[in-house]
């Protein structure tokens, strides 16, 4: 999902759930199941998620075409 937090106004949430909530979105491939929180549904709309990796970090990278503005450390960002 998405929580308001951050300079530029939102970010992504993610955690661990035992199962769905009534109204959330289940998108599975390559067997993994990710649910979206339906309150967040339209603020990630089209968007790609991937796991990235480098020597640095290993993490979650977003690509929303619905953002118009994000903070310098990529942390937040603003759909307009």
């Amino acid at each position: 999902g998405v929580k308001n937090k951050g300079c530029a106004g939102m970010s992504y949430h993610l955690e661990y759930v035992d199962k769905p909530g009534k109204f959330d979105e289940v998108v599975e491939q390559d067997g993994v199941k990710v649910l979206i929180d339906s309150k967040a549904l339209f603020s990630i709309i089209g968007s790609e998620m991937d796991w990235k990796e480098d020597r640095l970090s290993s993490k979650f990278a977003f690509t929303n075409p619905n953002v118009v503005d994000a903070c310098g450390c990529g942390e937040s960002f603003n759909l307009g």
